[in-house]
């Protein structure tokens, strides 16, 4: 039997416990002011639950399920990843049903083509999206949600030989802005959301320091994202966005500022 698969008989429960009480509860907290945003035409993955695109049954949770995913996701990697990289927002693909940056349902249930959920965690987490619903396609009910910006950016971190481990994905605006009665797209967050955002970013960077990180490379998805960033004081290296043609572009880029910055 693989490591995964002895790993993969543990619990949530049991796994959480692998760690040091005090980093749990850093991560418990900070997950936990997450979910208690609200905002106008804004989905919070950890927060919120839609019944009519999420699975909605005795002993499940969709929010809660999604928090439990953020948390196994981030406890190996604050304090001990290199690489941040950072998007613009949570995207209705990917995010606004794993609970976890950049990051698609299928990926979780190890029923992507290139990515393995053990890069994601050493345990297997739970999709949220519900099979049953009219609103999905079939494919989505079946398999789970699957976003192409998210297939390149963790594809560019695996063929770079890179350690999962050692990268952290997130947002700018770590909550899912979809256009009005459309919860199924994806929206440009506001200036005002951007700024919001900012603040669980901000307060993001200083937990890693304070589990022992270092200070990251931080590598933008389309200089959109640097550019956000930059307002805020924070120095980001903007590579070319995946979407519309770019994703060789993307790798290309991501592999010359990990050689460039971390030689």
């Amino acid at each position: 039997m693989s490591l995964f698969e002895l790993e993969n008989t543990l619990s949530f429960d049991e796994y959480i416990a692998t760690f040091d009480t005090e980093r749990v509860a850093k991560v418990h907290d900070f997950v936990a002011w997450l979910a208690q945003y609200q905002g106008g035409l804004v989905h919070n993955p950890w927060g919120e639950v839609n019944p009519d695109l999420e699975i909605v049954t005795d002993g499940f949770d969709a929010a809660q399920v999604r928090r439990d995913n953020l948390v196994a996701y981030l406890l190996p990697r604050l304090g001990r990843a290199k690489v941040f990289v950072v998007a613009e927002a949570v995207g209705y693909q990917g995010g606004r049903f794993s609970g976890i940056a950049i990051t698609c349902e299928r990926m979780l249930l190890d029923k992507h083509k290139t990515i393995r959920a053990k890069d994601i965690t050493p345990i297997r987490l739970e999709r949220t999206s519900s099979p049953t619903s009219s609103l999905l396609k079939g494919t989505q009910q079946k398999d789970g949600f699957n976003e192409p910006t998210d297939t390149v950016v963790w594809s560019a971190i695996v063929e770079k030989g890179i350690d999962p481990y050692d990268t952290l994905l997130w947002n700018i605006f770590p909550f899912h802005p979809h256009k009005e009665d459309n919860p199924l797209t994806n929206r440009t967050p506001t200036d005002r959301e951007q700024q919001l955002g900012w603040e669980y970013t901000k307060r993001l960077l200083d937990l890693h320091i304070e589990l022992g990180g270092v200070e990251p490379l931080v590598l933008a998805v389309g200089q959109k994202s640097a550019d956000t960033m930059g307002k805020f004081g924070l120095s980001a290296i903007g590579l070319r966005h995946p979407a519309n043609g770019g994703a060789n572009l993307y790798r290309q880029g991501f592999a010359e500022a990990i050689d460039t910055y971390l030689k």
